[in-house]
């Protein structure tokens, strides 16, 4: 279970003073539940993400993963106890083969029939990409259905994924969605997804939405998706009047 506790972080604005970017959040997240955050851009929902992750530290508030309290832990750390994100833009790494990166992340050698599996459970020909390095001759799509199935293959009790839609194709898209059924279907992870994608929220058990660093609203699927829909519709109309 992860418990998020009056959690805050502030950065230093213009002249010395203080820009809040998250602002006293507290939620907890089950097991194997299944949350989608949204809202607008700017609101705070990737610093969340990335505070879950380590990557940014709190300027007040605490983290609890499973009850420990993990709130100045290193990535590094959080990784080694269950906790794992995928990058809005994935890193590249000239040199590691897709077969050497599941590996990595599972923890020990795996046979090729296992990481054969990985792929495909990403929609990836998998004799196509597994001596491939991890570079700049696959395009964006095919990178992030790479890191999932190394966030598959490392299997943490709560997977993060940062705007998992952000830059590839629509075909990509599709199979990314897929994957993230599957992946629910499964239930035997956390899942934690910052996207505001109608395809991705349909999959929820759970969606909260964050705006100017506060938590606007926090409900089941049914409660919430229709009257965010209906927010995005009013927003299109009044933009077409404008026009």
């Amino acid at each position: 279970m992860l418990e998020i506790k009056n959690l805050s972080f502030r950065v230093e604005g213009e002249a010395g003073s203080e820009l809040g970017i998250i602002d006293n959040v507290s939620l907890t997240i089950p097991d194997n539940q299944f949350v989608v955050v949204t809202g607008p851009n700017g609101g705070g929902k990737s610093t969340l993400a990335r505070l879950v992750m380590g990557i940014e530290q709190p300027t007040e508030g605490q983290i609890l993963y499973n009850g420990q309290d993990i709130t100045h832990m290193s990535v590094t750390e959080r990784a080694r106890i269950g906790v794992g994100y995928a990058f809005q833009q994935p890193p590249r790494f000239k040199g590691l083969t897709v077969r050497k990166m599941l590996s990595l992340a599972y923890g020990s050698t795996l046979p090729e029939d296992v990481c054969c599996n990985y792929l495909t459970e990403v929609g990836l020909c998998s004799k196509d990409y597994l001596n491939r390095e991890i570079d700049m001759s696959l395009s964006g799509g095919e990178v992030k259905r790479i890191e999932i199935a190394t966030l598959m293959a490392r299997n943490p009790g709560l997977a993060i994924f940062d705007e998992p839609e952000a830059g590839i194709d629509l075909w990509s898209f599709a199979m990314l969605v897929d994957t993230f059924k599957k992946m629910h279907e499964k239930a035997k992870n956390t899942v934690m997804i910052i996207s505001h994608q109608e395809r991705i929220m349909m999959l929820a058990d759970r969606i909260v939405i964050i705006d100017r660093g506060r938590i606007r609203t926090d409900g089941t699927k049914e409660e919430v998706l229709p009257s965010l829909l209906g927010e995005f519709a009013c927003e299109c109309d009044f933009r077409g009047a404008v026009k």
